[in-house]
């Protein structure tokens, strides 16, 4: 993809105007959390918010990440919490896997960085439940580093702009283009204008996604093997106890949910009932 500094410039300009009037105020961007002497966000805070912004609408995120910030306010008091009490807080969230792995990466931190965040990405990509995109969002979010990555609304942006009619376009197409226009300074107002103005996009031009060749269609949650999944966690997390006699699903195998359960770490057995590991 070639385009003029000229064309750039204009880009940048469209995407910069619309955030200067319309920027959302959500509680993971500064001013709100506040930026520390040396001009990084609370890299911790950011983990939790991309964590819970997988896959989940930014509406629903907005209080739990409140709440949890509350509770859970540092690496090492989430490393020490019981599972039960992070997935009692999690609920509501939906894909308790986040939550599992949130807590581990938060033990990782304690572990082997002293309770900080690292800054180099390779490392932040290797905590639990991260991933590329995660650990470029912390790099840039937290602490300024740019970086190219792409989430739903970016992707949106620059299929809108730059593959205009295009099908099947390639994440490693949108990321040469978002590496080829990132600006020289202020990344993290950069990529925070860039998802508002996909948020903009897809209430008035429609669902650009659909022409990626990442796109598809979530799944029914009714009737799914993640609703077992989550009745099953919802009980023991309640109850402190269940078995698999108590949990009906139809076309599903309990126990072979309940194995998968056990294995990921987020049951053990006790007797013929099975508790919160």
């Amino acid at each position: 993809m070639k385009h003029t500094r000229q064309e750039v410039v204009r880009f940048h300009k469209i995407v910069l105007d619309y955030y200067q009037k319309h920027r959302r105020d959500l509680p993971w961007r500064p001013p709100t959390l506040p930026l520390r002497k040396d001009g990084t966000a609370d890299p911790y805070a950011i983990l939790v918010s991309e964590v819970m912004l997988q896959q989940t609408q930014v509406e629903r995120v907005t209080l739990k990440f409140l709440e949890w910030m509350r509770k859970f306010p540092t690496p090492e008091s989430l490393a020490k919490a019981s599972l039960g009490d992070v997935l009692k807080l999690w609920q509501g969230l939906g894909y308790n896997r986040r939550a599992l792995n949130l807590k581990r990466a938060a033990e990782m931190i304690v572990k082997e960085y002293g309770g900080e965040v690292p800054r180099d990405i390779e490392k932040i990509d290797a905590l639990p439940g991260v991933g590329p995109y995660t650990a470029g969002a912390i790099a840039a979010f937290a602490f300024g580093i740019p970086s190219a990555f792409i989430e739903t609304n970016i992707r949106t942006v620059y299929l809108h702009f730059f593959f205009k009619g295009k099908k099947d376009v390639t994440d490693e197409e949108i990321l040469e283009a978002v590496g080829k226009t990132l600006p020289r300074k202020n990344i993290r107002d950069w990529y925070y204008a860039l998802m508002d103005y996909g948020v903009m996009l897809k209430h008035t031009v429609g669902n650009q996604n659909a022409r990626s060749s990442e796109y598809a269609k979530q799944s029914a949650f009714k009737g799914s093997r993640r609703e077992v999944r989550g009745e099953i966690l919802r009980k023991a997390t309640e109850r402190r106890t269940v078995s698999p006699r108590e949990i009906a699903a139809d076309g599903h195998s309990v126990q072979d949910i309940f194995a998968e359960l056990v294995s990921e770490g987020f049951l053990k057995r006790k007797g013929r009932r099975f508790i919160i590991a």
